[in-house]
């Protein structure tokens, strides 16, 4: 019988626990210290973001792949590298997603996937869990267009859960468990859509 649930999930979301599967396909539960998070409201993107936006070469869309998101994110980036996205994982995932709990930002080059990311979101959170991508700079342009939705719809919280260089080239800060906490219950009063800008 599955350990996970999309009741579960939603309960951790909601007091800032995460899953991830270990190698035997076991969920552990996570709640870092410190944690990683991003300003929303200082992101800026760089001149050459700039240009590729300009030039239009990419198409965004939102929630129309999710699994297949979940599953180019869950592919390993580098030989002999673990997978912490297991099919269970997949599977719930998906099922919060049909309940408007999770979400995808994708972005098509000539009509083809070429990169996104996907993550959950719980009132004014946003719980950022994975990106990939097939083109360059296809990430890049999926987590712009994250923080463009987010400030419109006035987004209080970003969560990247642990600090790496991938995120802090988007700004990404570590700040102690219980600011986190403090930032998170603010957060979760709000109500807020997650919608193409």
């Amino acid at each position: 019988m599955s350990t996970l649930t999309v009741e579960l999930l939603l309960q951790a979301y909601k007091q800032g626990v995460f899953p991830m599967s270990g190698r035997k396909g076991e969920i552990d539960w996570y709640c870092p210290n410190p944690r990683a998070i991003i300003p929303i409201e200082t992101y800026k993107p760089s001149k050459s973001l700039r240009n590729i936006l300009n030039r239009g070469i990419f198409e965004v869309r939102i929630d129309t792949q999710f699994e297949e998101v979940m599953r180019q994110c869950a592919l390993p980036r580098f030989k002999g590298d673990g997978c912490w996205i297991s099919e269970e994982m997949i599977t719930v995932y998906c099922e919060l997603q049909n309940l408007g709990f999770a979400h995808s930002v994708e972005v098509y080059y000539n009509e083809q996937l070429a990169g996104g990311l996907y993550g959950v979101h719980v009132g004014g959170v946003f719980y950022g869990e994975s990106m990939f991508t097939l083109v360059s700079n296809a990430s890049k342009v999926a987590f712009h267009y994250l923080i463009e939705i987010l400030r419109k719809e006035e987004f209080l919280l970003l969560d990247t859960q642990f600090i790496n260089e991938n995120v802090e080239r988007y700004g990404a800060i570590e700040i102690p468990r219980k600011s986190f906490f403090q930032k998170l219950e603010k957060a979760l009063q709000v109500s807020c859509e997650f919608k193409m800008i």
